[in-house]
């Protein structure tokens, strides 16, 4: 079984692709069973063309040139290179269909692809090209294409030809002993490993959402009753009662939240007419246990959707040594992530959305109260502190609204309508990558500010330990501003600093 734990240590850290000999033997043995049943009987992919060409059977002569020709023919993808993770983990997703041992295909192809995660041998996948429906048959052909020693891997920081990295790796061409072509191409491993990643960097967004939401009330000095057990735990969502809690730690050591109890529930207020604090604070502020509660139960489900998907046999047919017999259906269609990332993009534009409108409150004087027009420390009029930054944040963030429209109901048919309702499954996942950097880079400019900020009120002294440490840490990598400097090398080192996984 592989966890999104274990994808992060392999795509991340240093940690290799590891497989039991059991685990390879059973590879084998399906590999063997399907050898045997395969003799005088017509099975699809094996001797007969692919998709609408099923109706031809191929004669017996030609069959492991079927198998080449999938591949070929199939590596039609267009635009610019997914990033080395992306195709990392889109790897990994692949071994882990295979290692459910129904697919029929030879061991040595386990082997050879985890030798390619191994030795971080990335091939050449252009982010266009599949319609999630018999999985990610063109980025899949690219990946088989460079592991029959053809095509382009990225290796070692330089493009170069498969072949020469594959010799001085030690490293032999996949063969072609049955069905090896169809195998590597057809299956939803594209579309899941970009979702691992993106799962990955939303539930690292969520931490920040939190820290960064427990932050901007101690800058605001908020009551602290928004986040209490007792007023989460009146609504049953779990999600809300985790963020509530996840909130409550964070702010345990803060100097700065303010006690309801101590402030108005003590009878001193009994003539005051009109009150400068608030008594509540915005709702950006107040209500993000309600905000972030769905947005957490979303990346939950999300979660195990993914982790099911990559321990999935996602082939067709499906080999059954068990049963005997091989089956043909639908196990590459990609509905399963293709919504679930619908769900994960339109959560994080609200964490976008939600972490825009908690710029706006620091930025904007009449609303806060207490800070300067745009956090400017220097002289008004002549300085603009981080003015222009909410231009970039307000215009990203009105991007990632717009993809947030979903995708998974954009079928189009095709393969001669072979194909006439298809999930657009790796589309789903490509506009969540997009969604997902765009939530960096907002997140990046609330984490500058609410530096800022701290520096306006002097209060570095009075923060969390959480927040306190945030802070020293974004101090490292971008100075206080006082006169107006360039902000676009600042916000690169910080969307670094909060990747960090």
């Amino acid at each position: 079984m592989i966890n999104l734990d274990q994808v992060k240590d392999i795509v991340y850290g240093s940690n290799d692709l590891e497989w039991s000999k059991e685990t390879l033997a059973n590879v084998g043995k399906c590999y063997d069973f399907l050898a045997q049943f395969a003799k005088e009987k017509v099975i699809y992919g094996i001797n007969t063309g692919f998709g609408p060409m099923a109706q031809w059977r191929v004669d017996d002569q030609y069959l492991q040139d079927l198998q080449y020709n999938i591949i070929r023919s199939h590596a039609t993808g267009a635009g610019e290179a997914l990033p080395d993770v992306y195709v990392k983990a889109a790897m990994i997703a692949r071994v882990g269909s295979f290692v459910q041992c129904k697919s029929g295909i030879h061991p040595e192809v386990v082997e050879l692809l985890t030798a390619f995660v191994n030795n971080d041998i990335i091939p050449f996948v252009p982010e266009h090209g599949s319609v999630g429906a018999s999985g990610d048959l063109v980025q899949l052909a690219h990946i088989a294409l460079c592991m029959i020693g053809e095509g382009k891997v990225h290796y070692k920081g330089e493009w170069r030809e498969t072949a020469d990295v594959m010799r001085e790796c030690g490293l032999k061409p996949m063969q072609i002993h049955i069905r090896e072509g169809l195998s590597v191409t057809n299956g939803t491993s594209v579309m899941t490993g970009i979702s691992a990643v993106n799962q990955l960097h939303a539930e690292n967004l969520l931490c920040w959402a939190i820290l960064t939401s427990v932050w901007i009330n101690e800058i605001a000095e908020s009551y602290d009753d928004c986040m209490s057990e007792p007023l989460n735990e009146c609504r049953r969502h779990s999600g809300q009662q985790y963020i509530a809690s996840e909130m409550r730690k964070i702010a345990e050591s803060s100097l700065c939240l303010k006690k309801r109890e101590h402030w108005l529930y003590d009878n001193g207020h009994k003539d005051v007419k009109v009150f400068h604090d608030k008594v509540q604070a915005y709702y950006s502020l107040r209500c993000t246990p309600q905000i972030l509660g769905p947005i957490q139960e979303t990346l939950e489900h999300s979660r195990r959707i993914i982790e099911e998907e990559l321990n999935s046999a996602s082939d067709n047919p499906i080999v059954d040594p068990v049963t005997e017999n091989v089956y043909h259906g639908g196990n590459f269609h990609g509905d399963y992530i293709s919504l679930e990332e619908d769900k994960v993009k339109i959560a994080l534009v609200r964490l976008t959305m939600t972490a825009e409108r908690q710029l706006n409150y620091l930025f904007h004087d009449r609303i806060n109260g207490i800070l300067p027009p745009f956090l400017n420390m220097g002289v008004l009029g002549l300085n603009y502190g981080m003015q222009a930054c909410q231009f970039t944040a307000t215009s990203t963030t009105a991007e990632s609204q717009t993809l947030a429209m979903p995708n998974y109901v954009h079928s189009i048919p095709n393969n001669n309508d072979n194909q006439d309702i298809v999930s657009m499954g790796t589309n789903t996942a490509l506009l969540t990558k997009h969604v997902v950097e765009n939530a960096y880079q907002v997140m990046s400019i609330l984490v500058m500010a609410l530096a800022q900020a701290t520096d306006c009120l002097g209060m570095r002294a009075r923060l969390s330990m959480q927040t306190g440490q945030t802070y020293d840490e974004v101090r490292k990598l971008t100075p206080t501003i006082k006169e107006d400097t360039p902000f676009y090398e600042d916000i690169t080192k910080v969307i670094d600093y909060l990747k960090e996984l």
